[in-house]
């Protein structure tokens, strides 16, 4: 008699779900940024670096407005600029210690931002580009004839004072770590923002803004909001740099200091966390290091940036 084969036994294999892990690479490079900047005033000029931080900040902030917004602001200089000047005033004139001369610069800001942006959202395209520009034309022009700001001269020597009246901000080392943390407190904010449910419906309206409003968003009312904390960023820069340099000028606020940082933004990468701070270190390093060659720096940020968009979006490079 033949033996049966024994019966299969039924085996079970149990899925283990996969899980992906957490990026980690944003947190290591925001490690790597703080730890570059911590020692770099052992290696590079410490006035330096805290300029290149004050325009990064001014980038960022812009960052925000197109990078995630896709609003393209050709007037920034308005609020980077009369912050500048506010901050300026306040230290120098009315005797304000640094914290408040900086919060009278980024409430200043604010205020602008509110009104510009208030105008300027009403249009889409270039004419929002054209409308932010004329209206810092106008206050360039204002700044030119009023006589608090000190005309073509500017305000000079404006105090760094005591921040909170224990921290003496004429010791380098001093001042160079409250800038950082000014820089980074930005920083971090802007990436808060950005990471946000509000961020996300920012995105959302740059992709497809028609889209947006079918799901019930007021899209006018976010790209205000978003306007307003871009416009009071880029004051917190302005007021810094005044206090860092001790000068507030025309410059701050003409138009080309509007382009510089759309320069910036574009060189380092729109819509990047990290890109808008790379693309300011690189333009401040060219107009520092590069300044013997006199007007020629223009020139060669300008072909630099030519041959920057060439081969970052040109498809057989990309190749």
């Amino acid at each position: 008699m033949e033996r049966a084969d024994p019966a299969p036994v039924a085996t079970s294999i149990t899925a283990v779900p996969v899980t992906s892990g957490r990026d980690w690479s944003e947190p290591i490079a925001f490690l790597l940024m703080v730890a570059a900047l911590v020692i770099a005033p052992v290696y590079v000029y410490p006035l330096f670096v805290m300029q290149a931080l004050c325009f990064a900040l001014f980038a960022c902030a812009f960052n925000l407005l197109i990078g995630y917004g896709g609003l393209l602001s050709f007037g920034h200089a308005l609020y980077f600029g009369w912050a500048s000047y506010l901050a300026a005033h306040a230290a120098k004139v009315w005797g304000f210690p640094p914290e408040l001369a900086i919060l009278t610069g980024t409430l200043t800001a604010a205020g602008l931002g509110l009104i510009a942006g208030s105008l300027a959202i009403r249009r889409q395209g270039i004419y929002f580009a054209m409308i932010t520009l004329a209206l810092a034309q106008m206050m360039y022009f204002f700044a030119l004839q009023a006589k608090f700001t000190g005309g073509e001269d500017g305000i000079q020597a404006v105090p760094r004072g005591t921040l909170f009246g224990l921290v003496d901000l004429n010791d380098p080392m001093n001042m160079y770590v409250t800038v950082l943390a000014i820089f980074l407190a930005g920083f971090l904010l802007i990436h808060r923002i950005i990471h946000s449910p509000f961020g996300e419906v920012l995105k959302a309206i740059r992709e497809n803004e028609s889209r947006a409003i079918s799901l019930g968003y007021k899209t006018e009312r976010y790209k205000l909001v978003a306007f307003v904390l871009s416009a009071a960023l880029a004051g917190v820069a302005g007021s810094t740099k005044a206090i860092v340099l001790q000068i507030a000028s025309l410059t701050d606020v003409n138009w080309p200091m509007s382009g510089e940082v759309v320069l910036m933004a574009l060189v380092g990468g729109l819509g990047t966390v990290f890109g808008p701070v790379v693309g300011a270190f690189i333009i401040i390093a060219m107009q520092t290091y590069l300044a013997q060659v006199g007007q020629w720096v223009t020139v060669i940020q300008g072909a630099i940036f030519v041959l920057w968009i060439t081969v970052t979006h040109c498809p057989t490079c990309a190749r």
